[in-house]
């Protein structure tokens, strides 16, 4: 009998579950009968008031918690990030080899596999120095003009975002705390013997797609690289995204 797939997403840097946008219903149109639970980082989503942990592996032990409620006897747990998402998913894979059957990891980096400057290009590092100035709507455009390139999407993307950081907004102290956990995460020679899908977008303006080639690389899983999207490949492209988790985990 085949088990059902329970997937787990887990979002980026100063991100929420909300910012997924339509990506899980099309997730879950392509899965039929699969649950799927989005886990907020401390100090964002329904958890913005609390603070963001220094580490990633503190950000492991707060997020386990709702897994842990919300996983059942019998499921495939299928584990799918992004950017720092992905450094958490790496170190819960470390820590904990036995809850996650499958990962797929979205434009991610992990310090001790890739330079600085691919883990955050100068370019971006720049244009994010510019945001702790800006408030509401002009601020998530400046951050989705980084992250975004497809431009067809840039209006109806920034709409939720903007409602998003009226409704729940991520504070300074905590976009500071989660740069911190995630500049210094180190994920050393560890593999994970579960199987692991890399996905990667060459055009990528805010880290290097260098860093997921290396991961693919050291991990010796295999990659798949989006010719056009940026750092946001989610919003970008969903249907590619949910089209290369279909081939992965059918």
């Amino acid at each position: 009998m085949t088990k059902q797939k329970h997937f787990f997403l887990f979002r980026g840097l100063i991100r929420e579950a909300r910012h997924w946008g339509n990506f899980p219903d099309l997730l879950s149109e392509a899965n039929p009968n699969c649950r799927i639970t989005a886990i907020d980082i401390p100090g964002a989503g329904v958890y913005f008031r609390s603070p963001s942990p220094l580490s990633v592996k503190k950000m492991v032990e707060s997020m386990r918690r709702v897994y842990l409620e919300q996983k059942q006897e019998n499921e495939e747990c299928i584990l799918l990030a992004i950017s720092l998402g992905g450094m958490i998913a790496a170190q819960w894979l470390k820590d904990y080899p036995q809850d996650f059957h499958k990962a797929i990891l979205v434009n991610t980096s992990y310090g001790g596999i890739s330079t600085v400057f691919d883990r955050l290009k100068f370019s971006a590092l720049i244009h994010l120095l510019k945001v702790p100035v800006l408030k509401g709507r002009a601020k998530e455009a400046h951050i989705l003009r980084l992250i975004s390139n497809h431009k067809n999407i840039f209006d109806e993307t920034l709409n939720l975002w903007e409602e998003i950081q009226k409704d729940r907004p991520v504070s300074l102290t905590n976009t500071i705390r989660q740069l911190a956990a995630g500049g210094l995460f180190r994920i050393g020679n560890f593999k994970p013997a579960l199987p692991v899908l890399i996905l990667g977008s060459v055009h990528d303006r805010m880290v290097s797609v260098d860093c997921s080639r290396a991961i693919a690389k050291r991990w010796e899983s295999p990659i798949f690289e989006h010719p056009t999207a940026g750092h946001d490949l989610s919003a970008d492209d969903p249907h590619w995204i949910v089209e290369r988790i279909r081939e992965f985990t059918n």
